[in-house]
């Protein structure tokens, strides 16, 4: 299954309409120090091959980092082993404070 490339707003409404979706954040600890999305798993990218048995492959998945770039490699990464839905917030979480959640402390 491709990954889906979602926008900062169609990602909230998912989360708003409940469903269930794995939020994986690939960034360093300094930078979820700085701002997070409520609820999201911390998997620094370097890490994420070893944490592949605590993920659910058949729960939706949204991979997020500070722009996107390191989000995409861990999505790849992601469907190259067996997860079913896999989206890449575009923009990362700079787009969600810009789009999303404006008092977000940014870096």
């Amino acid at each position: 299954m491709p990954i889906e490339s979602i926008p900062p707003g169609s990602l909230q409404a998912l989360l708003d309409s409940g469903e269930e979706i794995q939020m994986i954040d690939v960034r360093e600890q300094w930078e979820l120090d700085i701002c997070r999305i409520a609820g999201s798993l911390n998997i620094p990218l370097a890490t994420l091959p070893a944490a592949l048995d605590e993920l659910n492959r058949e729960q939706p998945v949204a991979v997020i980092c500070h722009h996107g770039m390191r989000s995409q490699q861990a999505a790849e990464f992601l469907a190259a082993n067996g997860f079913s839905r896999i989206m890449n917030l575009q923009g990362g979480i700079e787009a969600w404070a810009t789009q999303v959640d404006p008092a977000m402390q940014r870096y």
